[in-house]
């Protein structure tokens, strides 16, 4: 899978812009923290390394110092051009999947205040389990991930399936990293892969549904 090399464009802000290749790369920069949690900042880039978006969680203090990584949030996502594109809503829940009444949602919005598709958790004793919805709660396509989230320096993904889980239609996973860059940063490497020719809204929600896996399996710390 290669980069089509087409400028990223954020005129229709119904249509997200994610068509231009089927491969991303989420980038979560390293951290200054300084005694307390601080938002965090990501860098989505295309196959070819080129910047695409830049997120921004939008959080106050007191919600990241009380809940933590559980805390609710709102992740901006703006072009090159510094204009929002859409936005991603996660509410507060219990962080244990073993709670059936707590499970994580995220809504994506395009733009904001307008949902485009939405991301849930199933409930499963041993695995995480997702859902993509559309913009009416439609079911569209499914996301299994794995038992055990690996070790150092290993990779972990998250297959993502078609509705009746018989084929395989594109994966969420994380780079492998050395062992200082485990143990001594927190910058990590993401992958985000899916079909080329996949709706642009539901582009959108598949990448939504990276964030909170990246936020609730991978940064539980921060």
């Amino acid at each position: 899978m290669h980069s089509t090399g087409h400028p990223v464009s954020a005129a229709v802000f119904n249509c997200p812009p994610l068509s231009v290749d089927c491969l991303l790369w989420l980038h979560l920069p390293a951290l200054i923290v300084s005694g307390m949690s601080t938002n965090n900042n990501y860098i989505v880039k295309d196959a070819a390394g080129q910047q695409m978006f830049f997120a921004a969680e939008e959080n106050d203090s007191c919600n990241r110092m009380c809940c933590g990584s559980s805390r609710s949030f709102t992740i901006s996502l703006t072009d090159n051009s510094r204009r929002e594109v859409f936005t991603l809503e996660r509410s507060l829940n219990c962080s244990s999947c073993c709670c059936p009444c707590c499970l994580q949602e995220l809504e994506v919005h395009a733009p904001r205040g307008k949902p485009i598709g939405y991301v849930t958790q199933n409930w499963h004793p041993c695995l995480p389990k997702f859902t993509i919805l559309n913009e009416r709660r439609k079911p569209v396509l499914k996301i299994d991930g794995q038992c055990c989230m690996g070790s150092c320096g290993s990779q972990v993904y998250f297959k993502i399936k078609t509705l009746d889980t018989s084929s395989l239609v594109g994966a969420i996973f994380k780079q492998p990293t050395d062992i200082v860059q485990e143990r001594f940063t927190n910058a990590d490497n993401y992958g985000l892969q899916f079909p080329v020719d996949l709706d642009v809204k539901i582009k959108a929600t598949v990448l939504g549904a990276c964030f909170l896996i990246v936020r609730h399996f991978f940064v539980q710390n921060i």
